[in-house]
């Protein structure tokens, strides 16, 4: 594996853990905050981001590199609004994006295809991330400071999640 290759994709199992611990501190203070749905969406979107960092390490370590785990920093752990929890998880996701495509770049700079075939799989997930985290926070604008509105915003929530792990 190419050096500089390895480093990108070590630094992108620190994005994913990142991310996972950020989704686990929003679900937790969604759960206190008695958002259900809320919650699960993010226990699921938590688990969700380990899964890609572990699917980084096996990938690097199968390739003969070494796969380095991550300290993990503290999350934020509370937010003023739904509408900031949802702006917080748009923001991680366009980051996480932007580090996939640099990874992407530097692929076909230093001609890894193998990585950059193996990276697609994150390009397409990030595609589904960024819109799932752009729709929902389209549906928080039209809904504002209804608290009728975030009761339906946190059921709806907890009904998607459920057809999201069945399909």
């Amino acid at each position: 594996m190419i050096t500089q290759i390895e480093t990108l994709l070590n630094e992108q199992v620190s994005y994913e853990s990142r991310a996972s611990a950020q989704y686990l501190a929003m679900a937790n203070w969604a759960d206190i905050k008695g958002y259900n749905g809320i919650a699960e969406f993010f226990y699921a979107q938590s688990e969700e981001e380990r899964v890609h960092m572990v699917k980084l390490i096996k990938f690097i370590n199968e390739r003969n590199g070494k796969a380095v785990i991550p300290a993990t920093e503290k999350p934020r752990e509370e937010y003023t609004s739904l509408m900031e929890l949802f702006e917080t998880f748009l923001t991680n996701e366009e980051f996480v994006t932007e580090k996939i495509n640099h990874v992407i770049f530097k692929c076909l700079e230093l001609k890894d295809y193998n990585v950059h075939n193996f990276m697609q799989w994150y390009v397409a997930e990030q595609l589904e991330e960024e819109a799932i985290a752009r729709n929902l926070l389209d549906k928080l604008r039209i809904i504002g400071d209804d608290k009728s509105g975030h009761y339906l915003f946190d059921r709806d929530i907890m009904e998607y999640q459920g057809r999201k792990s069945e399909g």
